[in-house]
């Protein structure tokens, strides 16, 4: 699906889907429990924001046993990978990115948290 320019930046216009596409980009790859941890957000909000940036073609999932690994679709054209790596070039020094990803790295490490890791 070829994304018009007005409805990929109204799937960038909501924060916590905007925080899920940084992370993404900025890791590579993240199960929908990771972003859970990272983002402090509801398992099915997550779920939801990731199931609307699939359908926008946005991302793209695969499954492995019980979980969902989600990245950046690799068949995005080009000016959508260059909007979306300015946007977490401008975001690498906020607050609420650092903090996001703080939490991502304590859930990677932790032994509490039953993940896919």
């Amino acid at each position: 699906m070829k994304l018009t320019p007005d409805h990929f930046f109204r799937l960038l216009g909501d924060p916590t889907r905007l925080r899920c596409l940084l992370l993404l980009q900025s890791e590579g790859e993240l199960c929908v429990c990771e972003l859970t941890e990272a983002l402090e957000t509801s398992q099915p909000k997550i779920s939801r924001h990731l199931a609307s940036l699939r359908e926008g073609g946005l991302v793209s999932d695969r499954r492995q046993g019980q979980w969902i690994f989600y990245r950046i679709h690799e068949a995005l054209p080009t000016w959508q990978v260059q909007v979306l790596g300015e946007c977490l070039a401008a975001q690498k020094k906020s607050s609420q990115y650092q903090q996001d990803l703080k939490r991502l790295g304590k859930q990677r490490l932790s032994t509490d948290i039953v993940c896919c890791n």
